[in-house]
């Protein structure tokens, strides 16, 4: 596909394909090396970059990344780090974890489909599109399990949702100091304040 060009001889990806973004044009022009690293998502062709984690959501990911790996495994399931989730040329996300039905063998975009749970750590930053957006996202691909976690200071909570009927019904949640265990989609037991990072005191 050939570049626009301004008049001024300048090209730039972001004003250019403003809400018309696919995979394709992502794997092109992204990231943009001007920028600071971010995470480029994008709904219905409008690409949504934000900050890489902070380190309260990063520790607890490969906390959490540890303590489901092997079970996840037992259940025929596998656990992957951030990945590019498709749900159509112009849609996709960047779950924090993501359990798939089999390997990727070393996909760039991951079929919805293939998704059994993708996790997220809501940020600040987005937190309306951790809360709200990517949930029904995943929930009108048929996504069937789906878990949040929120970090602020000494505070965590976990939470796992089930897809019924189309929406997705909490089955599970638990704060630090209590213990979130569940059978779905595969075995997890844990106190959530394992996932806070080294030096942070329990509230």
């Amino acid at each position: 596909m050939a570049a626009p060009v301004h008049d001024d001889g300048r090209f730039d990806p972001l004003v250019e394909f403003a809400g018309g973004w696919t995979t394709e044009l992502a794997e092109e022009y992204l990231p943009i090396d001007r920028l600071p690293p971010v995470a480029y998502e994008c709904l219905g062709g409008r690409l949504v970059m934000g900050p890489v984690e902070g380190s309260a959501n990063s520790w607890g990911e490969l906390e959490l990344a540890s303590v489901m790996r092997l079970p996840a495994r037992k259940a025929g399931y596998v656990v992957y780090n951030p990945l590019n989730v498709l749900f159509d040329s112009q849609t996709w996300i960047i779950p924090d974890l993501v359990v798939l039905r089999e390997p990727a063998r070393q996909a760039t975009w991951v079929d919805a489909a293939q998704v059994v749970m993708p996790v997220e750590f809501v940020s600040l930053s987005s937190r309306r599109r951790d809360r709200i957006d990517k949930p029904a996202l995943c929930a009108a691909a048929g996504v069937p399990f789906f878990l949040r976690v929120e970090i602020d200071g000494a505070y965590v909570a976990v939470e796992l949702s089930e897809l019924v009927d189309g929406a997705y019904v909490s089955r599970q949640r638990a704060v630090g100091g209590q213990l979130f265990r569940a059978d779905i989609p595969f075995a997890m037991s844990f106190d959530p304040l394992e996932l806070l990072e080294p030096g942070v005191a329990p509230s």
